[in-house]
């Protein structure tokens, strides 16, 4: 024989809500990932901005040389003025387009280094340079660490995006805290490894 008690019915859906709550919505789970994706990201953010901050000396270094080719440099130039106008702030980092347009304006800066670096080959003296060796140093240095803060930025945001589509912490991170899956970096052909600089 079963008992009904007056208004079961209408507690049963609050009833539910508190299980959820006390076995853990994901509330600060989220909140915690949200902020280590956008750390990951700054520090992604400083080592393109890094990158961009040794075109300027790279290029005067190399413009010294004699004949060396102008269009390679405009190339480098233009490229490093377009990869610094593109830019992504934290709360921007859930727009797609933006994020493409960021990422292949970074990848045509790759290319243009990478031709640059290409070019250089056919100078010796450009190559002996104690300045221009120097700063192949630090360039190469800088590259190896966007392709770790890239990797690491992957690995934040393949762990948001695995919350963020988890029941019951979906619910939590689209009603509550309004968070959608972010987009990834995709390798595109080459982007494997980061450009060669070395001679």
């Amino acid at each position: 024989m079963r008992i009904h008690t007056p208004g079961s019915q209408f507690l049963r859906p609050y009833m539910v809500v508190l299980m959820l709550t006390a076995t853990g919505c994901g509330y600060n789970s989220l909140q915690r990932q949200d902020e280590e994706v956008k750390a990951a990201w700054s520090e992604v953010q400083n080592q393109y901005q890094r990158r961009a901050d040794l075109v300027p000396n790279l290029v005067a270094t190399v413009k010294g040389a004699a004949k060396f080719e102008q269009d390679t440099l405009t190339q480098v130039i233009e490229a490093r003025s377009n990869a610094t106008a593109t830019k992504i702030d934290p709360e921007s980092l859930n727009n797609p387009e933006a994020f493409k347009k960021f990422e292949q304006a970074q990848s045509q800066l790759s290319s243009a280094l990478s031709r640059l670096l290409v070019v250089v080959e056919r100078y010796p003296e450009l190559k002996a340079n104690q300045n221009f060796q120097n700063l192949q140093a630090q360039l190469e240095g800088t590259e190896n660490r966007i392709t770790v803060a890239r990797k690491r930025y992957i690995e934040e945001v393949a762990e948001y995006n695995t919350r963020v589509g988890w029941f019951p912490t979906n619910l939590t991170a689209k009603f509550l805290l309004g968070l959608t899956v972010r987009p990834t970096f995709t390798a595109e052909e080459g982007a494997q490894k980061p450009p060669p600089v070395k001679f």
